[in-house]
């Protein structure tokens, strides 16, 4: 027979809190359950990165000071067999599995949602590693043994049912929390940047990771048709392996006076409040983040239609211009567009309403199975 739990304690699983889109949910899940009442550990294969100064205090950090995801196995069937949490969230694919093992081998009635947030197809056909490549074969194997499944979109909704054969019914909808208190008020921080001071030339935005996949190489190539016809700049904030490249590219389009890439930083909020226009330029996406908190701080946005998210939080275009994927021409001018249009003109609160950390912690207190 299945024993009954009774503890309110909910984990929370990943690698670490380096900076990211789905550690950067991890912690405001964390804060929304410990503002309900509920002990919540994070769970961290390793304690490291520039969000654990964002942990709030209620909530506990535990490390299994492990190098890999993978060697964090026995420290996750441990800590499970110790504290016996109602139920656990992980996130990430890689990690969703090594918890999948830990709960199978510790032998205990723990529940286990798995959160996936991104196009698993689409992941799987431009991963660089072995293991990438053979994730869709991984996620097909083992998360069936999840108590449930949340994708973060009603695109990866499909793409999982589709690639990983997952059942429907197994699979719920569940958007991120971004839009908290938090993110107003950072975004009220100043910016210590010179090309945001009054008077200067508008700024054009781009933030995420420095990857084939987050395709900056078009934003910038845009950006350089945009600065044919007017003045403006390019700040992309973030950090990866196609820096390089992008570099180059800035200096081959005679552009280096008016781009900048500053790198990784932990508050982008503030940087967004003061943009004339967000782009979003990714070939694919889960549920794009920093699109939903740029729309909520009122700044003109401009996406690539790319699956899965934008078309979701945009509504089809209402709330920002959707562009085809890798089309230069088109996002040059949709930025052009955009770069005349008054804020007043964005209706923040309707379209960002689904994305309030409020709603969204009740929707993953019921998956879980935890009522508060």
């Amino acid at each position: 027979m299945r024993e009954c739990l009774t503890s309110d304690r909910l984990a929370l699983f990943l690698p670490s809190l380096r900076g990211g889109g789905a550690e950067r949910v991890m912690v405001n899940l964390a804060r929304g359950f410990a503002e309900r009442g509920l002990d919540v550990d994070l769970v961290l294969a390793k304690a490291e990165g520039p969000y654990l100064s964002e942990v709030p205090a209620g909530v506990r950090v535990v490390d299994l000071g492990a190098s890999r995801v993978l060697l964090a196995l026995p420290g996750l069937v441990r800590y499970l067999r110790q504290e016996k949490p109602a139920a656990m969230l992980s996130t990430l694919n890689h990690a969703n599995i090594i918890a999948l093992w830990a709960k199978r081998l510790a032998g205990v009635p723990t529940r286990v949602v798995v959160r996936e947030a991104n196009t698993v197809s689409l992941c799987s056909a431009n991963a660089s590693s072995l293991r990438g490549r053979l994730m869709p074969f991984l996620m097909r194997r083992f998360y069936p043994w999840a108590d449930a499944v949340v994708a973060v979109s009603k695109g990866v909704t499909e793409d999982l049912i589709r690639t990983v054969g997952l059942p429907a019914e197994k699979v719920r909808v569940i958007y991120n929390p971004v839009v908290t208190e938090e993110l107003f008020k950072k975004a009220e921080e100043p910016v210590d940047h010179p090309w945001f001071a009054p008077g200067e030339p508008p700024v054009i935005l781009g933030v995420g990771r420095l990857t084939e996949q987050k395709d900056f190489a078009t934003l910038i190539r845009a950006f350089a048709l945009v600065r044919k016809e007017r003045r403006a700049r390019l700040v992309i904030l973030g950090e990866g392996e196609k820096r390089p490249e992008l570099e180059a590219l800035v200096q081959e389009l005679g552009q280096m006076q008016h781009v900048d890439m500053p790198g990784f930083v932990g508050n982008p909020f503030k940087y967004m409040r003061r943009a004339a226009v967000f782009v979003l330029s990714s070939r694919w996406e889960g549920l794009p983040n920093v699109l939903i908190q740029a729309l909520a701080l009122g700044t003109p946005v401009v996406s690539t239609d790319c699956p899965s998210g934008p078309y979701e939080i945009l509504a089809g275009g209402r709330y920002g211009k959707l562009v085809p994927v890798g089309e230069h021409e088109e996002l040059a001018e949709a930025i052009r567009k955009n770069l005349t249009l008054e804020r007043e003109n964005i209706p923040t609160k309707k379209a960002t309403q689904p994305f309030t950390a409020n709603e969204v912690c009740s929707r993953y207190l019921e998956v879980l199975g935890v009522s508060r």
